[in-house]
């Protein structure tokens, strides 16, 4: 189960990923100027956040098995459609609709999670499953831009589709039903479900955390590579290798770092991913002419910070909703995060200017800024932390009292 889920999410993070190194093929191919090519890419953003509220209400009504075959059937058609896109207005339609779909998957995919496994593992389980990110860096885009080279710009989404629709029947033959939460699930109607899950006071706390904590990962991406080549000085060919190593890093210490989560507590690896992204982030955002061993250095060290943060936070979450919210919970909070993803980026992009040589100006502004949304997400994540370990500690006396086994969250 975490074997597929992990693949699965290699395929949504891969298509996501795959437009960036795109960009050039397609201003040139299709024509398009770079405010339009910016639109390509916010759609899917956009139309993932907008879908996850509206699938929030309907998200525990349903088979866990039964809605993300439903989601990930749209997912592989959007990419599909973008593989047969023959123009711009085209390629933003099919970047629409797999945002629709694909924006859902990830929430049902924690659901699953939290009702498969129990909270003292969900660290490492996360752990495993988060090295989508770092995977589809080191294996996905290489290969995703060969065959753009070689065969153009509509390969790489051939090759995604395809490989999700392998996915998909292998979810159809393995993947049992997870309906246990249906057994627990009372609201009458989606609204109902929705309307209830928005107003509890300590979701609210969470969507805000994973707001911040989406600002704090998603301001500094946007423009990484520019200020790669125009600040440090490293050339095009040298970034292949950059991402490539800090991609193996992140595979490596992933797994190590959602197990010694559920060893020494998740905040305590929150904390602690936290302190060394800032640190981290502060120097690579003052760097000027730098050889390439040490950007290296610094991003590996910078990308373990932020992969601990998002594996460490991502376990903290699961606990949080009740057992009947958490496919509407984890849906609001997968939109949440899209969206804050997002204005991120839009924010990023009007604080950082480019000279007419090339060099980024106040891109140290925007490092400000990051750190200032982590050391902001340090303490709403230390109260959700407190009404955790709150909430287990209630449920053991209540089993203790009761006198049955202590069963996962």
């Amino acid at each position: 189960m975490i074997a597929i889920l992990a693949i699965l999410q290699f395929t949504i993070v891969l298509d996501f990923m795959v437009l960036s190194p795109l960009g050039a093929l397609l201003l040139e191919k299709l024509h398009i100027n770079t405010s339009q090519f910016g639109w390509v890419v916010s759609a899917y953003a956009f139309s993932a956040g907008a879908s996850g509220l509206l699938a929030a209400g309907f998200a525990d009504k349903f088979d866990r098995k039964k809605l993300l075959l439903f989601f990930y059937t749209g997912f592989i058609l959007g990419t599909f459609l973008c593989a047969l896109a023959p123009d711009y207005h085209m390629l933003l339609a099919a970047r629409i609709v797999t945002g629709i779909f694909g924006g859902v998957i990830s929430s049902v995919s924690f659901a699953i999670i939290t009702d498969l496994f129990k909270m003292e593992v969900r660290g490492r389980v996360m752990g495993f499953v988060q090295m989508a990110f770092a995977a589809s860096q080191v294996l996905g885009l290489p290969i995703g831009l060969f065959l753009a080279n070689r065969y153009g710009w509509h390969a790489p989404f051939w090759m995604i589709a395809g490989f999700g629709l392998l996915i998909g029947v292998i979810i159809v033959i393995y993947m049992q039903p997870i309906t246990g939460h249906l057994k627990i699930q009372h609201d009458r109607n989606a609204f109902q479900h929705l309307a209830k899950t928005i107003s509890h006071s300590v979701y609210l706390k969470a969507f805000l955390a994973t707001t911040l904590l989406a600002t704090g990962g998603f301001m500094l991406m946007p423009f990484g590579s520019a200020f790669s080549i125009n600040n440090i000085g490293l050339k095009m060919e040298q970034l292949p290798l950059l991402y490539g190593v800090t991609g193996v890093f992140s595979i490596i210490f992933g797994p190590l770092m959602g197990r010694l989560s559920d060893k020494i507590g998740k905040y305590t690896v929150f904390c602690i991913g936290t302190a060394i992204a800032i640190v981290m982030a502060t120097i690579y955002v003052h760097l000027g002419i730098t050889p390439l061993w040490l950007v290296i250095v610094i991003n590996v060290f910078m990308f373990v910070g932020i992969s601990s943060r998002m594996i460490s936070a991502s376990a903290l979450m699961t606990a949080i909703p009740e057992a009947k919210d958490r496919g509407a919970f984890m849906s609001i909070n997968s939109s949440v995060q899209q969206i804050s993803g997002g204005v991120a980026s839009a924010v990023a992009g009007l604080i950082v200017v480019q000279t007419p040589s090339g060099a980024l100006k106040h891109y140290d502004t925007l490092g400000y800024v990051v750190v200032c949304t982590m050391l902001l997400t340090v303490g709403m994540l230390y109260f959700i932390n407190n009404y955790v370990k709150y909430k287990s500690f209630t449920r053991k006396k209540i089993a203790e009292v009761e006198g049955t086994s202590l069963v996962a969250d």
